[in-house]
């Protein structure tokens, strides 16, 4: 009988990093859109490459459609998927707003009174139509008392980035709550809205309670601008949720930058001081059919795409950190 090839010896990273991760708790999903998840079908899956500011509308058709129970239905699925890693938080943004109006606010509310003490559940508000356009401010209100975060998309409101801004950080100072803004998401030079909202977050005095969402166009700045940017970050303690599988497919661009690839440089931010947090951002939704928010292979690509390899930071970013930018600890 032919005796079977011993196995290699070799330093396995992989299980090391899921040990640490264990012994911090587990999976954080710093950052998803869990009422929105499951929207792909067959019909649809051919327009998922369209431009993301063209998909921003996309799902209406559905919102206006769904009843509460099938949002409560998605929201358990990628609960239980996430339970099954391992998970010990998550953060969502829901949508409340003139088309799918409190639908999803009252989903949420199911899911965290049936989770309560097995996960620890925080939902921000996703103002996908804006706060400045009347109709669409007033929905944001409607949610900014029942969500746990403030949320932001100042470039759904652009050119008027700066005022939607100060809609956000009028409201968070209000209700008293951390504010989580989307911004620089399409690893694009012209784009500089983390340091606007650095510089909003200073003017607003409303330092350590302020996070950053992808923060993806900051790598494609020169080396000087990213480095006043981190400075500004920090002074300010502004915290980041890096989500590398959902921006990997920005289109082909003539535009220069540095050679870099479309996900948040921890690379430089996690030497600088700066705490980063990892999300799934869509879950098989019309943005990103193929994404099933595996943590682990998004944790993965987030070191590899920056050729990171410090296992306990990395362990950190997948959990205690994202404990850190959701305002659990």
């Amino acid at each position: 009988m032919t005796k079977a090839p011993a196995k290699p010896k070799f330093f396995n990273p992989k299980p090391v990093l899921l040990d640490k991760i264990k012994a911090r708790g587990g999976w954080v999903n710093a950052h998803s859109h869990i009422d929105r998840a499951f929207l792909v079908t067959e019909e649809n899956f051919p327009l998922s490459i369209i431009d993301c500011k063209e998909k921003w509308d996309y799902p209406d058709q559905w919102k206006g459609k769904a009843s509460v129970q099938t949002i409560y239905e998605n929201m358990v699925a990628c609960i239980e998927n996430l339970l099954e890693q391992g998970g010990q938080a998550l953060g969502s943004f829901i949508d409340c707003d003139p088309i799918i109006k409190d639908k999803s606010l009252q989903a949420a509310d199911r899911v965290k009174k049936e989770y309560k003490g097995q996960l620890k559940l925080r939902f921000i508000h996703q103002p996908i139509k804006g706060v400045i356009d009347k109709e669409a401010r007033k929905w944001f209100e409607e949610a900014s008392s029942f969500v746990d975060i403030i949320g932001g998309l100042p470039e759904r409101d652009n050119p008027r980035d700066a005022d939607h801004l100060d809609i956000l950080f009028e409201t968070a100072k209000k209700y008293n709550k951390m504010l989580h803004v989307h911004v620089d998401q399409f690893n694009d030079p012209a784009q500089h809205g983390t340091e606007l909202l650095a510089d909003k977050t200073a003017e607003y005095n409303y330092q350590g309670k302020v996070v950053a969402v992808h923060s993806i166009s900051l790598a494609a700045q020169p080396i000087k601008n990213r480095q006043k940017v981190y400075k500004k970050m920090l002074d300010n303690g502004i915290m980041v949720i890096a989500c590398p599988m959902s921006w990997l497919d920005p289109k082909r661009s003539e535009k220069l930058a540095p050679l870099h690839n479309a996900v948040t440089p921890i690379d430089e931010m996690v030497p600088a001081g700066i705490t980063v947090g990892l999300g799934t951002d869509g879950i098989h939704d019309f943005y990103k059919p193929f994404l099933d928010g595996d943590m682990w292979i998004e944790l993965y690509i987030l070191s590899e795409a920056n050729r990171f390899r410090d296992l306990d930071a990395l362990a950190d970013i997948a959990s205690t950190n994202g404990l850190k930018v959701l305002g659990i600890t």
